[in-house]
């Protein structure tokens, strides 16, 4: 492995499972990168020696590369491996990797400290825990500048936590009652053939899944806002099929805790995201939306509180593919090369 500064520049990155909906948005950004050059883009076996162009025909950057096949050999000379994988697939190949090499990993291994809720969630063995990828939340962003794995959050669980850190950091809302109704887009489900995702049964219509608490991202979502709360945090989350291609929004709710001025809430978000380049809390009486942030790394808020009911609600937007997933990988590999973590990423949507 080479030595890594932060002003060294032409650094490899090599991609698995780049034919995914995530790892061929995490190629796409790497070919606007100015220090990262594209190392090895693996594929499932159907896949291998391939034209990568001619399944991601949007990427014409990519010239007459191939897929290569998923292992270490093909990994090997790469300073930074990204692995963009189902759950339970990334584990046994990264064991085979030097373990200075740097790696952010998409997928769900590595995220949670438990084993019996990794057992509970996704079955099989679980793999261990790196340091959580989310830089905007509880200090994380030293964490990861100190890291060589990063474990990059869920799409949903990202939406979340940024609606609600704020308020529990600033004891403004109840950890115990907070519900979450979100939807996403189609390619929040991945790249296959599910009947459920055809085109002729998603059009002009929205569906419930996984409903009643078994939704893989909810001990994500409560082991990190428990850490940052310092109390178990509970969450009701029930996610949603959106007829559109990519985004999340979520609508956050909480119990205003007792003795805080609601006039107050909105400030506990500006406070805590004055600085930051991807999240933005919108002007007072504008909502966020999932067109503003698609095809970038932003997530867009806003806060009300429901006086009737003496709830809290946060309404969160980010796109599914951007900072719920290569975007922040991006992010993440930014800060372990001491890069400006805003190189190569937008806040700036595609609209309409």
């Amino acid at each position: 492995m080479r030595i890594l500064t932060p002003m060294s520049s032409g650094f490899t990155a090599a991609v698995v499972g780049a034919s995914g909906y995530a790892g061929a948005e995490l190629v796409r950004l790497l070919l606007g990168h100015p220090h990262f050059e594209l190392g090895a883009l693996t594929a499932s076996d159907a896949r291998v020696g391939t034209s990568a162009r001619a399944y991601l025909p949007n990427l014409v950057g990519l010239g007459d590369r191939q897929f290569a096949p998923t292992s270490a050999a093909a990994l090997a000379d790469a300073d930074i491996v990204f692995t963009a994988l189902p759950h339970g697939e990334s584990a046994t190949l990264l064991a085979e990797l030097d373990s200075d090499q740097r790696v952010v990993d998409l997928g769900a291994d590595f995220r949670l400290n438990s084993p019996e809720q990794w057992q509970k969630y996704y079955g099989g063995k679980h793999a261990g825990t790196w340091i959580y990828g989310l830089p905007e939340v509880g200090g994380l962003r030293d964490r990861v500048l100190e890291s060589t794995h990063v474990a990059n959050p869920g799409c949903y669980a990202t939406a979340i936590q940024l609606a609600l850190a704020p308020l529990l950091n600033a004891d403004s809302v109840v950890a115990e009652d907070i519900v979450v109704v979100a939807a996403s887009g189609t390619s929040g489900a991945g790249r296959k053939a599910a009947d459920a995702l055809l085109a002729s049964n998603v059009m002009g219509s929205m569906s419930s899944y996984k409903v009643g608490g078994v939704h893989q991202h909810t001990p994500e979502i409560e082991q990190q806002l428990s850490m940052l709360a310092g109390s178990p945090v509970s969450v009701n989350f029930t996610p949603l099929l959106a007829p559109m291609s990519r985004g999340i929004l979520a609508t956050v709710t909480a119990r205003l805790a007792a003795g805080v001025d609601p006039e107050g809430l909105r400030q506990d978000l500006l406070d805590a995201y004055e600085d930051e380049p991807f999240v933005h809390v919108l002007p007072e009486g504008q909502w966020p939306q999932t067109s503003s942030v698609y095809g970038t790394n932003a997530c867009h808020l806003q806060v009300a509180y429901d006086d009737h009911t003496g709830r809290v609600v946060v309404v969160s937007a980010i796109d599914n593919l951007g900072k719920g997933a290569a975007g922040q990988a991006l992010q993440n590999a930014n800060l372990l090369f001491r890069l400006d973590e805003t190189t190569g990423l937008t806040a700036q949507g595609v609209a309409p």
